[in-house]
């Protein structure tokens, strides 16, 4: 089939889609009540048209601009997403059956560039476009004309990079009408380029398409655009806020765009220059990138030195929506507001220190190797501390599982497996191991899509009313939240679990064991591209037909003292522009306080008994685990002298540490069941079933036996194997009781419990 045809295709039945809806929602509209607008009504003389056209395309006004962002990202998603689909349903078949192999790569770089480049950041510009004048008390950007610059640079800009597929279309039709000559050996010669997203040299240097030339100028052109936008932002955090708002008083989604702003600073202006240079080097004949000048791997430097904080600069934004939206609807204060902004300085600071993990196989000096592998591990730290501040904030609040709630928690989950992922992947054996295989792509796009999708969507869900003055499907939403959540999970999860069967990435031809896992992936894909449709169809029609708001505390905000600045213009402008009285709720709460069951605690009021009593809390469960894994000990002594447990699969234990010793793996066992599964006794004993702590301890027992099992499984079969289960069984059952009785005692004894 031809590729561009198809795609074409299908984005033009996406966007007349779109606009269908919308003129049938137009028409189903209710009729005006009261006043109020309840319906929008199109203008389709050309005076009013053209009017519309030339506001527009003039706007400063920094809501609209946002507007203009966030359409147009959605737009770039909408043709990434589409070019996601056609490889999936590629990878149905082993064989490149579908489309060519050539074909695959096409769309595997034009969907990265578009989504990385095109999706991402405009449009979390433009929702801080929109909103984070709102948030500061401003009465718009600092520089508003170069607001509007930086945005209308993005349009040719794509145009540029994506040029390939248009020119592709047109030499169709030019070759169906029979039009030959120089025009049509341009637009035939144009195709979109097949060197893979990271432009990787020589491959990109070598290239005869001329499309590549034009992509380089588009990255440039991008990067330019999104610089501007950054300097705008740190101007207008620094300079334009109201006089009450101090920096001590910023919310957590402005500190993390200006932070992010930061970081476009440094990287953007990069790959401007280390695409200028690969521009050069194909063009002027430079050698840049050539053997006899700064070589191929000049290239990995500076495109991962920009590269890696590319990555932050996409999930910051992301994690600072998290943090703002994610306490309103738990009722309670951000736990740790002032760590989560270390933490996110922190991020900003190392992530130009981890670059070269992306280049562990390449060769580079082993000694560099490990200075990388310990930033790249260290860089998790922050991040960490978002996830737990993330869970405390839940936790013991009052949650209420709204849409924007459910992809809040649902991202907490999915970042915490793509962070783990990579966490391995930081490591260089692991690494080396795995660079190449899917592992990397799950891994990857279990944070790309588990984070910030989901933070997208909740944003639309949560600022609608702002947006439009109405109220979306509530129950659609909650349904395509959990489709979007299914659908991340099985295809991105399947593809980490290709990844540690060692599949190969990058390839449209692969092993037909391999199909199985394939499909799945490819139904999970599916069930991410009808979640987004179900999304846009939601957007579109409430925008008509959703019911109008009747009060700006559409989420009970105020109960908990959480109804922010942009709430708080908007409540001025219903009363101002339809009457709406603000209302007040009949009872309020306050969401950070000490006093149990009411808001959040005190951050210093949870902090310093904790500090106080943790040692001896891990001095009982060090204890305790000691006792217990003396219990379980003799019961696998006694497994060992009947012949179904072998001591030796211990030494397998100790090859984590170079040694192949049966005592050092055992030793090893005795570490781990004093402080990786004591500790996770005295931290999960309080939710884990049971009454008395007896009972809790041989629950969790029994739940870490299961793991104990495949662990040290050494290919017992029948009664033998029968024999296996049950003596593990028995001995997590004495562990359990010997870590229970033993914790419960010292921790009464010691005044922790």
């Amino acid at each position: 089939m031809n590729r561009a045809l198809v795609e074409f295709s299908a984005l033009f039945l996406v966007v007349a889609g779109c606009w269908l809806l919308a003129r049938r929602s137009h028409r189903r509209a209710a009729e005006p009540d009261g006043g109020y607008p309840a319906r929008r009504e199109f203008d389709f003389d050309l005076d009013s048209l053209w009017g519309t056209i030339t506001h527009w395309t003039t706007t400063t006004n920094h809501r609209e601009i946002g507007t203009l962002y966030i359409i147009f990202g959605t737009f770039a998603a909408l043709w990434g997403g589409i070019e996601a689909m056609m490889m999936r349903t590629e990878l149905l078949t082993p064989n490149a059956s579908i489309w060519s192999t050539e074909t695959y790569n096409a769309l595997f770089t034009s969907h990265g560039l578009t989504m990385l480049f095109f999706f991402v950041t405009p449009v979390f510009f433009g929702i801080a476009n929109y909103f984070l004048p709102l948030l500061i008390g401003a009465d718009d950007m600092a520089f508003p004309r170069l607001n509007a610059i930086g945005f209308w640079l993005l349009p040719p800009s794509l145009l540029l990079v994506r040029g390939g597929l248009p020119a592709q279309v047109v030499g169709q039709f030019l070759r169906l009408f029979g039009v030959h000559g120089p025009l049509f050996e341009f637009f035939w010669t144009l195709r979109d380029p097949e060197l893979g997203w990271t432009l990787y040299t020589p491959l990109s240097t070598q290239s005869t398409n001329p499309q590549v030339d034009f992509l380089l100028l588009g990255l440039h052109l991008s990067g330019i655009a999104t610089t501007l936008g950054a300097i705008n932002f740190i101007v207008t955090i620094f300079y334009e806020r109201a006089e009450d708002i101090g920096f001590d008083s910023l919310d957590i989604f402005v500190w993390n765009i200006l932070v992010t702003s930061g970081l476009i600073i440094f990287a953007f202006p990069l790959l401007g220059s280390a695409a200028i240079m690969l521009l050069f080097d194909r063009v002027l004949g430079t050698t840049f990138y050539a053997p006899q000048g700064g070589g191929p791997l000049l290239w990995q430097h500076l495109f991962w030195f920009f590269g890696h904080p590319e990555v932050y600069i996409i999930f910051l934004p992301a994690a600072g929506l998290m943090s703002f939206i994610l306490p309103k609807f738990a009722g309670r204060k951000l736990f740790g507001f002032k760590f989560i902004v270390y933490s996110t300085m922190g991020i900003g600071v190392l992530s130009f220190g981890v670059w070269a993990h992306h280049m562990f196989t390449t060769g580079i000096s082993p000694r560099l190797r490990a200075s990388f592998m310990a930033v790249s591990i260290a860089i998790a730290v922050p991040s960490a501390i978002k996830t737990f501040n993330w869970i405390t904030t839940i936790w013991a609040g009052r949650v209420r599982l709204t849409a924007p709630m459910v992809l809040c928690i649902s991202s907490i989950g999915t970042f915490v497996i793509g962070g783990v992922t990579g966490v391995f992947l930081a490591a260089i054996p692991v690494d080396i191991v795995f660079h190449g295989t899917y592992y990397v792509v799950g891994h990857f796009h279990m944070i790309l899509m588990g984070i910030i999708p989901f933070m997208m969507v909740a944003a639309s869900y949560f600022w609608y009313p702002i947006l439009t003055g109405r109220m979306y499907d509530r129950q659609l939403a909650l349904f395509q939240s959990l489709l979007l959540v299914v659908g991340s999970v099985v295809t991105f999860g399947t593809l980490i679990i290709m990844g540690l069967l060692s599949l190969p990435r990058r390839y449209a031809v692969y092993p037909p064991e391999f199909v199985p896992f394939q499909q799945v992936a490819t139904i999970g894909a599916y069930l991410i591209g009808i979640s987004v449709l179900l999304w846009l169809y939601n957007m579109l029609w409430s925008y008509w037909n959703g019911t109008p708001v009747q009060t700006a505390d559409v989420w009970g905000l105020k109960r908990t003292h959480q109804f922010t600045r942009e709430w708080q213009w908007f409540e001025e402008r219903l009363e101002a522009k339809y009457g709406i009285e603000p209302t007040e709720p009949e009872t309020t709460r306050p969401s950070s306080t000490s006093v149990p069951g009411e808001g959040s605690p005190n951050i210093l009021v949870g902090v310093e008994p904790l500090v106080n009593t943790l040692p001896r809390i891990a001095g009982a469960a060090a204890i305790g685990g000691f006792v217990g894994t003396m219990l379980m000990s003799g019961v696998l002594f006694t497994a060992t002298i009947l012949g179904v447990f072998d001591l030796s699969s211990f030494s397998d234990l100790a090859g984590f540490v170079g040694e192949q010793s049966v005592v050092v793996g055992y030793l090893l066992f005795l570490i781990g069941g004093m402080t990786t599964w004591a500790l996770l006794f005295a931290v999960l004993a309080e939710y884990l079933p049971g009454g008395p702590r007896i009972i809790t301890g041989l629950a969790f027992a029994t739940i870490i036996s299961a793991g104990f099992g495949l662990a040290f499984y050494t290919g017992q079969t029948g009664l033998h194997l029968l024999a296996y289960a049950v003596f593990v069984l028995i001995a997590h059952w004495f562990y359990g009781f010997g870590l229970s009785a033993t914790f419960e005692y010292l921790a009464e004894r010691w005044g922790v419990a």
